[in-house]
C-alpha cells in the first residue's frame, strides 16, 4: 500500500518514452528533437522578424513576440529533460527540480492563455473600433498587460507550486509521464490533497475559464460586426485577420481540455492518452504557432523573407 512506507521520497522516475518499445522509442527521441528544434527556430524567428521589420511594430505583432518568446520557454521546460532521459539513460528527478519544472509549467501555460485572451481583444478593438485602435490600443496599455499577466501567472504558478511542495510522497515515486504535472503528482501524493483540488478547482479554473469567455465574448462581438458589413469582400478581408489567433485557440483549449477536463481521465487507458495530449500542448501546438501566423500573413512572410535574406547575404560574406 502507498501508505505503508513513510519514508519521503527525495527524487521522481520519470517513465516518458521508456514505456514504449525500443525501436519506437528512437523514434519518439526523433520526433521530440524535431518538434523541439522547429519549435525553437521558428519562433525565434518570428520574434527576429517582429523586431527588425518597423512595419510589425504594432500590438499585434508585439503580443505575437511575446507569445513566441512564451513558445520556446513553455517547450524548453519539458522536451530537453525528455532527451536527456533518453541519452543518459537515467530517468531520476529531483524533489526540487520536479517542482521548479512543474512551477515553470504552470507560468508557461498561463500566460499563453492569457495572451490568446489579449490578442482576442486586440482583434476585437480592430474590427470593433478602428477608427479608435491607435488611441485604445496604447503602447503603454500593450506593455501593462503583458506585464500584468506575468505577475499573475507568476503567483498563480508559486502558489501551486508551495501547495505541492507541503504534500508527502511515500512509497510511490514513479511518474508515469514525461514531464512532472500535476495530475500524476496529485496521485503519488499520501497527503491529504483536498486542499490543491479545491485551489486547482476555483483558482487555476477562474484563470483559466475567464480568459476563454474573454475570447469567445470578443469572437460573438466580431461575428456580430462582420454581418453588419455588406460587402462579401470585406467580411472575409477583415475574419481574415482573425483566422490564424483562431486556429492557435482552438488547438490551445482543444489540447488542455481533453487533458484536464476529460470524463475518462480515471479508466485504465488514459494515461497514453493524457501523455499525447500533454505532448500537443507543450510540444506540437507551440512548433504549428509561427507556421499558422505566418501562413496567410503576407507582412509576416516578407519580414520572414528578408530576415532569411539578411542571414543568407552575411553567411555570404564569411
Amino acid at each position: 500500500m502507498r501508505g505503508s512506507n513513510q519514508s519521503s521520497v527525495s527524487e521522481f522516475l520519470l517513465l516518458g518514452l521508456s514505456r514504449q518499445p525500443q525501436q519506437q522509442q528512437q523514434l519518439l527521441f526523433l520526433l521530440f528533437l524535431i518538434m523541439y528544434l522547429a519549435t525553437v527556430l521558428g519562433n525565434l524567428l518570428i520574434i527576429l522578424a517582429i523586431g527588425t521589420d518597423s512595419r510589425l511594430h504594432t500590438p499585434m505583432y508585439f503580443f505575437l513576440s511575446n507569445l513566441s518568446f512564451v513558445d520556446v520557454c513553455f517547450s524548453s521546460t519539458t522536451v530537453p529533460k525528455v532527451l536527456a532521459i533518453h541519452v543518459l539513460r537515467n530517468q531520476a528527478i529531483s524533489f526540487s527540480g520536479c517542482l521548479t519544472q512543474l512551477y515553470f509549467l504552470c507560468v508557461f501555460a498561463d500566460m499563453d492563455n492569457f495572451l490568446l485572451a489579449v490578442m482576442a481583444y486586440d482583434r476585437y478593438v480592430a474590427i470593433c473600433h478602428p477608427l479608435h485602435y491607435t488611441t485604445k490600443m496604447t503602447h503603454q496599455l500593450c506593455v501593462l498587460m503583458v506585464a500584468g499577466s506575468w505577475v499573475v501567472s507568476s503567483m498563480n504558478a508559486l502558489l501551486h507550486t508551495l501547495l505541492m511542495a507541503r504534500l508527502s510522497f511515500c512509497a510511490d515515486n514513479i511518474i508515469p509521464h514525461f514531464f512532472c504535472d500535476t495530475p500524476p503528482l496529485l496521485k503519488l501524493s499520501c497527503s491529504d490533497t483536498h486542499l490543491n483540488k479545491l485551489m486547482i478547482l476555483y483558482v487555476a479554473g477562474l484563470l483559466m475559464i475567464t480568459p476563454f469567455v474573454c475570447i469567445l465574448v470578443s469572437y460573438v462581438l466580431i461575428a456580430c460586426a462582420l454581418l453588419r458589413v455588406s460587402s462579401t469582400r470585406g467580411r472575409w478581408k477583415a475574419f481574415s485577420t482573425c483566422s490564424s489567433h483562431l486556429a492557435v485557440v482552438g488547438l490551445f483549449y482543444g489540447t488542455i481540455i481533453s487533458l484536464y477536463f476529460n470524463p475518462f481521465s480515471s479508466s485504465s487507458h488514459s494515461a497514453g492518452s493524457d501523455m499525447a495530449a500533454a505532448m500537443m500542448y507543450t510540444v506540437v501546438t507551440p512548433m504549428l504557432n509561427p507556421f499558422i501566423y505566418s501562413l496567410r500573413n503576407k507582412d509576416m512572410k516578407g519580414a520572414l523573407r528578408k530576415v532569411l535574406t539578411m542571414k543568407y547575404l552575411s553567411i555570404q560574406k564569411c
